[in-house]
């Protein structure tokens, strides 16, 4: 089995998050000073967490496509989508990304990821059972509950292989939004107990953080099996006095 984990972080908070706003590739919108705040509170969150890839959206504030109804308030949008008869969530804007090509940006980058791990794990031989790659899981179980939500083949025990890569995204909300939908309806994602798929396809706060475990069974084609620890954990926002 080579196994590997995914962590991620939506974009602290912006203005425009915070006067409902829309925001895409086509806003670049800085952080507010709440925002940056939170992701202060977020990397000291995860100083000591041992990650050995980071991707990060190329905008100013972590790339969404609205089209004409970038920059514009929510409420602009939903009378877009009541005027042209449709429902808001799956209403796509002159111009915008339908709900399914956005997915489908998710799926393409997850798969890149996937082939990436794994190429990486074959050339990698020190990447096997008690070699360095356990101190990876050990650092990731400091705060997130791992033992407490994964199967017994994710736990930190010797019969279980250490983790080959511990992967940090940091991107946006209705990006994740669509990664986790084909984690949950494509790859039939797993989720702790405590949570519910209502939850789990709800947006994420800002710097909310979630951890995903992916597996590949040896000899394994196709897709792997997702198992989610925790959604939108905020515990590092607990000190701030204002958070979104």
């Amino acid at each position: 089995m080579t196994r590997f984990a995914l962590t991620v972080v939506r974009h602290g908070e912006t203005r425009f998050n915070k006067e409902k706003i829309i925001q895409g590739q086509g806003v670049d919108e800085p952080l507010s000073e709440t925002g940056f705040k939170q992701a202060a509170a977020a990397g000291i969150f995860l100083n000591n967490v041992k990650f050995t890839h980071v991707f990060s959206s190329d905008l100013t504030r972590t790339r969404q496509k609205y089209g004409v109804a970038e920059g514009r308030a929510l409420s602009e949008l939903r009378a877009m989508a009541k005027a042209a008869g449709e429902e808001c969530p799956v209403f796509t804007p002159p111009g915008g990304e339908t709900l399914d090509q956005v997915k489908m940006r998710g799926k393409d980058f997850f798969d890149i990821l996937c082939q990436l791990i794994l190429q990486e794990a074959g050339e990698n031989e020190q990447f096997s059972r008690g070699a360095p790659s356990n101190c990876l899981e050990t650092s990731l179980a400091e705060i997130f509950p791992l033992g407490k939500n994964c199967p017994s083949e994710s736990n930190s025990d010797s019969s279980a292989p250490g983790l080959v890569a511990s992967v940090l995204v940091v991107s946006h909300g209705a990006y994740m939004k669509s990664l986790f939908n084909y984690f949950l309806t494509d790859l039939k994602c797993s989720l702790p107990t405590s949570l519910n798929k209502s939850e789990f396809m709800s947006v994420s706060p800002n710097t909310g953080i979630s951890l995903f475990i992916i597996n590949f069974e040896k000899g394994q084609e196709g897709k792997p099996t997702v198992q989610c620890v925790c959604m939108y954990l905020q515990d590092h926002l607990s000190g701030m006095t204002e958070t979104c």
